[in-house]
């Protein structure tokens, strides 16, 4: 299921990692529009889904593009047509307003549709020349554009969650719920929780989260009492949560799932086995509006990449494009940034320089710091928010980059 600093300095290309990490944040506060005040509006939080759908294989991509021996050719995988087109759109959108923005006359990115067959889609963004792949979206189209790419030596940066697709020259930027919930779970054992439960659904998504719970729980000396699992029906969801009554007494409940599925899950817990635990969320609940004053989900924790530069660009996209984003189009935007900083120094018609991906020192987005694991997985700088009466208040502000 898809659509989810210290004080050493190192010089690396002139810069030192905290130099270069600091004028990234002044430039993406540049690009932002120079406003001064940060809108209260932030384009759609929606809980869907993207639905993955097998490729296609073989199915031919017309329009081949032409040589350009000016720009840096990017290929930009995306589902523009069929159920996931008005995700992948948003993504493509961004990319469009992060090329503005930085004004990267060095850079051409070209559009192909995954919905007429990931792999394919691949296999003409290789033959067109590009060397870099962005996207696609969904894990079954990462799959299938890593069998075409990787053997081209073309490197893919997706935007999907599924950190099962990560590999050689694979990189994934999608939110992943195992770093929200170990944050999540970080702050709460520093406020003195100890006993945790987990209600978690049925599926790939669910047993991460349950698996990232238990290992934060027992890294950071807590204890988990009780988890359970539903099938996100709305009997299966009760059971679970009749069963936790003979749970033994918890401080802390993580529910990782939609906002929604808190709001109708909230008040059955504390009318049985959890009046007074700390509700906990995860990464999902900041893609839901109606979460924000929620009375059940008031004074609950969750952790999430920042919102503040993002509220911005917001603005910015929904004036060009008189339609709001999605919330992970920021992706895009930030996928742009990325390559832009690396095609400073990266040669027209070579190889896509991959190492420079796995900068330790990390990267600076619209959604705050980040940089890839030898896994090929997006680590993240995330903030924890509490669910309050006026919306959603940091009270533990995300570190601003990885130095230590």
């Amino acid at each position: 299921m898809d659509h989810k600093v210290g004080n050493e300095q190192v010089k690396i290309s002139g810069w030192s990692r905290k130099g270069r990490l600091a004028i990234a944040a002044t430039m993406l506060l540049a690009l932002a529009g120079c406003k001064s005040i940060i809108p209260s509006g932030d384009g759609p939080r929606t809980s869907e889904t993207p639905v993955e759908a097998p490729d296609t294989g073989e199915q031919p991509i017309d329009n081949v593009v032409a040589a350009d021996n000016q720009r840096h050719r990017i290929a930009l995988l995306l589902p523009l047509t069929g159920s996931n087109s008005n995700i992948g759109l948003s993504l493509a959108n961004a990319t469009t307003l992060a090329l503005l923005d930085t004004k990267a006359d060095n850079i051409r990115i070209t559009r192909y549709d995954t919905a007429k067959g990931a792999g394919a889609a691949a296999r003409q963004a290789i033959a067109d020349g590009n060397s870099l792949i962005l996207g696609p979206l969904l894990a079954d189209n990462v799959r299938a554009a890593s069998r075409v790419a990787r053997p081209a030596g073309v490197p893919i940066i997706s935007y999907s969650n599924d950190v099962s697709v990560a590999g050689t020259n694979t990189f994934i930027m999608g939110f992943v719920p195992d770093q929200s919930v170990e944050r999540v779970v970080a702050y709460a054992r520093s406020q003195g929780l100890s006993r945790f439960a987990g209600l978690t659904p049925e599926g790939v998504y669910g047993q991460r989260s349950a698996s990232a719970l238990l290992r934060a729980v027992n890294n950071s000396g807590g204890s988990v009492v009780r988890m359970e699992s539903y099938n996100r029906t709305g009997a299966s969801l009760r059971s679970a949560i009749n069963k936790m009554r003979n749970a033994q007494n918890y401080d802390a409940l993580l529910i990782a799932d939609s906002g929604q599925t808190a709001i109708r899950a909230i008040p059955l817990i504390r009318q049985s086995s959890g009046p007074d635990a700390r509700i906990l969320g995860t990464e999902l609940w900041n893609t839901d509006n109606n979460l924000q004053g929620a009375p059940s989900a008031r004074g609950a924790w969750f952790a999430s990449v920042s919102d503040g530069l993002y509220k911005q660009y917001a603005t910015k996209y929904r004036e060009r494009f008189s339609t709001s984003p999605f919330r992970l189009s920021s992706l895009g935007y930030d996928s742009v940034l990325l390559t832009f900083r690396i095609a400073r120094n990266w040669e027209v018609n070579t190889p896509f320089p991959i190492d420079r991906l796995r900068d330790s020192g990390g990267f600076v987005g619209l959604d705050g710091a980040f940089r890839f694991g030898r896994n090929g997985v997006a680590e993240r700088m995330l903030e924890v928010q509490e669910v309050r009466t006026s919306g959603f208040a940091i009270i533990s502000a995300a570190p601003r980059s990885f130095d230590n």
